[in-house]
């Protein structure tokens, strides 16, 4: 059957939810503060790569993956913040005789830390953090039914670094990179090919995977807008074969683009976001589209220290 992967599932879920106070960018919760954000996203490709070659995805249509996702982001100091994610994911087809999947996928939890910072005289800063993660499935979804599985049923753990540097006048970039190794899933298989050769064994390794992003954008106390550029790649793998189906071990890579917009009011905010990939292997020629909405309170100095 010729078919193709999610756009690695969300990449890990997680990095694609909206550019505000998460694990790869370059802004904090202050203190006592906290933030917690309710984001749908929707995402359809109905062309892919199978290896380096873009391929049509004629017998099964268009793959459409729509995701909720609530996360939350907790200031411990102005310094220190920790996260906390899970979607709730459902892939489908318009054509395929093939049903898709849904259900709860993986639960993410981040510590972010600035490490660095530096003010200038002319008001800009410099700031440095290091962020690190771990994932954990929390349901019993099927991994081996790509491209309609909405996981991979592997436990992750993430380290990455990032530098953000902002003017006085809101004008900010932001360099991140990043990488994730992931545990090796189990599927109902006996066998299964991997570079062309019979593997005997249902343990099928699951590639680790770098990652790095570029942002520049604007934000004051009212508006956040920002323009990225995305890559990832696998760093080990096969290709889809030949009019096969994807598996787990295939090496998945990708470039893409976007573009992000937020808008606060008191104590909530909405975003919306849309993005792109411009190229890729074993991946799917996905367009995403998110919206979310956010809602920030600060703890008092009661509530904190009665804990």
């Amino acid at each position: 059957m010729r078919t193709t992967l999610l756009l690695l599932f969300f990449i890990t879920a997680f990095f694609l939810v909206s550019n505000a106070q998460t694990p790869n960018d370059g802004i904090m919760m202050p203190e006592r503060n906290w933030c917690n954000m309710l984001q749908y996203s929707h995402s359809s490709w109905d062309e892919y790569w199978e290896g380096p070659n873009k391929r049509s995805n004629a017998n099964i249509g268009t793959i459409t993956t729509q995701s909720v996702m609530l996360m939350t982001n907790y200031g411990i100091s102005d310094r220190l913040n920790i996260l906390a994610g899970v979607p709730y994911i459902r892939t489908a087809s318009d054509v395929s005789y093939l049903d898709g999947q849904s259900g709860v996928q993986d639960l993410s939890v981040w510590m972010k830390y600035q490490a660095y910072g530096h003010t200038f005289k002319s008001g800009s800063m410099f700031k440095a953090f290091a962020t690190g993660g771990v994932s954990i499935p929390v349901s019993n979804y099927v991994p081996d039914f790509l491209p309609f599985s909405i996981g991979l049923q592997s436990k992750t753990a993430s380290l990455r670094g990032i530098l953000h540097f902002s003017l006085k006048n809101g004008l900010y970039a932001t360099a991140q990179g990043g990488h994730t190794w992931r545990s090796n899933m189990k599927t109902d298989r006996e066998a299964y090919l991997f570079h062309n050769d019979l593997i005997y064994s249902n343990e099928v390794v699951v590639p680790n995977m770098v990652d790095a992003s570029g942002r520049l954008g604007f934000l004051n106390k009212k508006f956040q807008a920002e323009l990225w550029y995305d890559y990832f790649t696998g760093l080990s793998g096969d290709d889809i074969r030949y009019n096969d189906m994807p598996f787990p071990c295939n090496k998945m890579q990708a470039a893409s683009a976007g573009v992000f917009a937020k808008y606060y009011f008191g104590h909530l905010a909405i975003s919306a976001s849309a993005n792109q990939v411009l190229s890729g292997r074993n991946v799917g020629l996905g367009t995403t589209f998110t919206g979310a909405v956010f809602y920030f309170f600060e703890l008092s100095k009661k509530a904190a220290s009665d804990k």
